[in-house]
């Protein structure tokens, strides 16, 4: 065990609140469905909600992540002045956590893919960590717990430890601000919060928020092409899961912080929809998203068509999980999309007109 030194603790607690009091409450984006003119007045109002965390200091949803597994790690005794911290990621996390690190004067190792984009790892180093590439992505988890081991240091581990580390009955986390945003909407209790799985962390504190405070909001799990989760969701077997090319959620196992008994319903994202849809709130709002955020509108656009269909009016919340910036070697790319045999072209047309009139498909 390491001697617990209460001084350096304290001093980095306090450091971790005060981060948190400055970026716990990122903006809540209004998007309503238009209404054609022929619907007339008592037609279904819909509006889509995007909280946006690509505005956290780290420019991700991730931010919150490392932000808990730190205060984790402190808190239990396992972190420490000088401890060397490694995770396996698949890039925005360890961006926040080597920013977190940082901030605490510790160093910062990152097990990631070598197929994480080099915008990622160029981040992580600026953040004044390091990157450690693995061919194999399934070998990430094994080779983050063999380095901190080597250097008796302290493994992360997100996978593991997401749910169990964020605070998921309030304490101003992600679901609290969401619906405090929302306390003066039109809708202020969502028909759906819509998200997608890297970790399950997420998923595992919205779902039990919305049962602790007793909301009748369901939950949404949207999951990409080649992920592990919808498969377990569906009782099925992962037929070999490779992981997923929408950075940051799709796993090629199911996480253990992944809580499948908080979801109330899982949808597949075909990735060159989530690509179409990350485009769409770029060239509709200006909003220049990651992969992820695509995947997430493509599955909240899907459920605000059902709600029309069925006549109900409503809100849907979902994440902007990252920008666009971080994808200028991936799905920025037109031949990259092209080498990966994805098209958005044809998901573009069913996002269009699912926005403009609130009916899915063709």
């Amino acid at each position: 065990m390491r001697p617990i030194d209460r001084a350096w603790v304290h001093a980095a607690v306090q450091a971790l609140t005060a981060d948190a009091n400055r970026s716990a409450d990122t903006h809540l984006l209004r998007l309503p469905l238009p209404v054609p003119a022929e619907s007339g007045a008592s037609a279904p109002q819909v509006t889509v909600y995007l909280k946006d965390e690509s505005t956290h200091p780290t420019g991700s949803l991730k931010h919150r992540l490392a932000r808990s597994l730190f205060l984790y790690g402190i808190c239990n005794g396992l972190i420490g002045p000088g401890t060397t911290i490694v995770e396996a990621s698949s890039g925005s996390t360890a961006i926040s956590e080597a920013h977190v690190a940082a901030m605490l004067g510790l160093p910062f190792v990152a097990v990631m893919a070598r197929t994480t984009s080099p915008e990622k790892v160029a981040l992580i180093e600026r953040e004044g960590g390091r990157a450690h590439l693995v061919d194999d992505p399934g070998e990430v988890y094994d080779v983050a717990r063999r380095l901190a081991a080597e250097c008796d240091g302290h493994y992360l581990d997100q996978f593991t430890n997401a749910a169990r580390a964020t605070d998921w009955r309030g304490n101003n986390n992600i679901a609290e601000s969401i619906f405090t945003q929302l306390a003066l909407e039109p809708h202020p209790v969502p028909e759906w919060i819509v998200v997608g799985a890297g970790t399950g962390g997420t998923s595992a504190t919205i779902g039990r928020y919305l049962r602790y405070r007793g909301y009748d909001t369901a939950l949404a799990v949207v999951d990409p092409e080649g992920s592990a989760f919808l498969p377990a969701f569906a009782g099925e077997e992962a037929p070999s899961a490779r992981g997923s090319r929408i950075e940051g959620i799709g796993r090629p196992r199911v996480e253990p912080s992944f809580e499948p008994g908080v979801v109330d319903r899982m949808l597949g994202i075909p990735d060159a929809a989530s690509v179409a849809a990350m485009r769409f709130l770029a060239a509709r709002f200006g909003r220049r998203s990651g992969p992820s955020t695509g995947t997430n509108l493509y599955g909240a656009l899907y459920l605000a068509c059902e709600l029309v269909a069925a006549g109900r009016s409503g809100s849907i919340v979902s994440l902007v999980c990252d920008g666009t910036e971080r994808y200028d070697a991936s799905v920025n790319d037109d031949a990259w999309l092209a080498a990966q045999g994805l098209d958005p072209a044809p998901y573009a047309d069913i996002v269009e007109r699912a926005w403009a009139t609130g009916v899915w498909g063709g």
